[in-house]
């Protein structure tokens, strides 16, 4: 019996202090000037975090802003990759091309060391933080994180309300200019649904990076996008505490990042992707949190874990490219684009019918088949008789494509013109459907009547239209699938 005991103890004892399986350096840059050291759990979780120490951009604080995290975080089951990125000094394209390259990396030998492609994060450092933050604003979606920590981060480059030498070695001469300054002021990078999920640390005595022009205007901006997002402000700490066990608050630290780790969703490699593409009624206008309470969201939740369901959606955007405001110049398209989607659901049309863009009505056709021939290269030739398509040429992805008809418009709120809509717009979309074999949600017969599922402005489902339109989204997609 008391063998049993001692040999249950040493496996708990184990299992508790099972961490780094394996520990090596990568070169990212041919002369090795940049490098990232890797930190393998012994029990992968599947899931990754890319370190970036901070320094104000003239060092690297790699000991507790780096490689102090790995222990525990491989007790996590958490694949950690320290990023020893090269010192800008005036040229900025130096640590944000190291950082994606770190990114890149990890990527592409997830399979190799255990790790799910879709759950890799970054964990930065005050400067570090702010180049964390870059990369998750600025950065193209095949090295932006899948989520986002920031540790005291600076975050403005105005040397007036941040720590100004940081912005001197990151911009050089740029901190001159105006324009550079709010680029990479990145509370103004953040763009929703597109920036991912961020948890910010800070001390409330901070005095090195304020943390009213830094922490909190990120987490302001990124509230204010309805993005998830999360901040904890301890009472004292100062700056730079790290993964420190001298930090007063470093058990409480450790609790609370472990517990919002837990908190994110990672979805299953094997997911189908899902991307909504649409206007202000995807985008979830007037629906607070749309990224837990808009239609997209309601989408996943409705389809489960065999789904990966994107939102983007951008409000007031028109399919006319010579609308006010195009979407297929839109961030959002590119990213939509880069997802690979195995499924796009598209709505569009609602804000063409207004008298500045419906004066390209002409034009509608050719630009919804543009959208379609970007999302489907082989269906360039379109269909000749029902059942038959064309030669298929050889595609990087061939999607399911489901085209929604606008909801009624039950007010002319903006100029939309419910008119144009039903008479004009929806056989349009209704015909290139037809033309390209593609399947089509009427919406607008969905919702005729029920403007008790709108908003008080006539046009933007209310939380009953939303789960309404996911309703309907979700039996369609399954449809396929059954």
């Amino acid at each position: 019996m008391k063998k049993t005991l001692i040999l249950c103890l040493l496996s708990c004892a184990m299992a508790i202090h099972a961490q780094t399986a394996r520990k090596f350096t990568l070169d990212l840059t041919a002369d090795g000037k940049a490098q990232m050291v890797c930190f393998l759990p012994q029990q992968p979780s599947g899931r990754a975090i890319v370190g970036v120490p901070g320094g104000g951009y003239s060092m690297l604080s790699n000991t507790h802003e780096g490689y102090l995290a790995s222990e525990w975080l491989n007790q996590q089951g958490i694949a950690y990759f320290v990023v020893n990125y090269r010192l800008p000094h005036g040229d900025r394209t130096l640590p944000v091309g190291d950082v994606e390259q770190g990114i890149r990396t990890v990527r592409d030998s997830a399979g190799v060391w255990g790790i799910n492609p879709r759950d890799v994060g970054i964990m930065g450092f005050s400067a570090g933080g702010h180049l964390a933050s870059v990369i998750s604003t600025l950065s193209d979606y095949a090295v932006r994180p899948d989520f986002s920590i920031l540790f005291y981060p600076v975050i403005s480059m105005d040397e007036r309300l941040t720590h100004k030498y940081s912005c001197i070695n990151f911009l050089g001469e740029g901190q001159k200019d105006p324009e550079l300054v709010k680029k990479y002021s990145t509370q103004n990078a953040v763009r929703r649904h597109l920036t991912p999920p961020a948890l910010i640390i800070t001390a409330s005595d901070d005095r090195l990076v304020p943390p009213v022009t830094n922490a909190l205007a990120y987490y302001s901006a990124m509230r204010n996008a309805g993005n998830e997002c999360a901040m904890y402000i301890y009472p004292s700490g100062d700056h730079g505490f790290g993964f420190g066990t001298w930090f007063p608050y470093h058990e409480q630290l450790l609790t609370d990042l472990g517990n919002w780790l837990k908190s994110l969703r990672a979805p299953r490699t094997d997911a189908l992707r899902v991307a909504c593409v649409g206007n202000s009624i995807t985008d979830g206008h007037g629906i607070d949190m749309a990224d837990r309470y808009g239609y997209p969201a309601l989408l996943q939740k409705s389809l489960g874990d065999g789904y990966w369901v994107k939102n983007f959606g951008v409000s007031g955007r028109t399919l006319l490219d010579k609308g006010d405001y195009p979407y297929m110049q839109e961030q959002a398209w590119k990213d939509a684009l880069a997802f690979e989607p195995d499924i796009v659901v598209i709505k569009l049309g609602t804000n063409d019918s207004k008298p500045q863009n419906w004066q390209y009505a002409s034009e509608l056709k050719t630009d919804l088949k543009k959208m379609i021939t970007s999302l489907r290269p082989d269906l360039a030739q379109p269909v000749k008789k029902k059942g038959k398509r064309a030669k298929k040429t050889a595609a990087p992805a061939k999607p399911r494509i489901i085209l929604c008809t606008p909801i009624p418009a039950f007010k002319s709120s903006w100029d939309i013109n419910e008119q144009i809509i039903a008479g004009d717009i929806i056989p349009q979309l209704q015909e290139v459907a037809a033309e390209y074999g593609l399947e089509v949600i009427d919406l607008h017969e969905a919702f005729a009547g029920k403007a008790d599922e709108v908003q008080p402005d006539g046009i933007h489902p209310n939380e009953k239209g939303v789960k309404h339109m996911a309703d309907i989204i979700a039996e369609k997609v399954k449809q396929a699938k059954e």
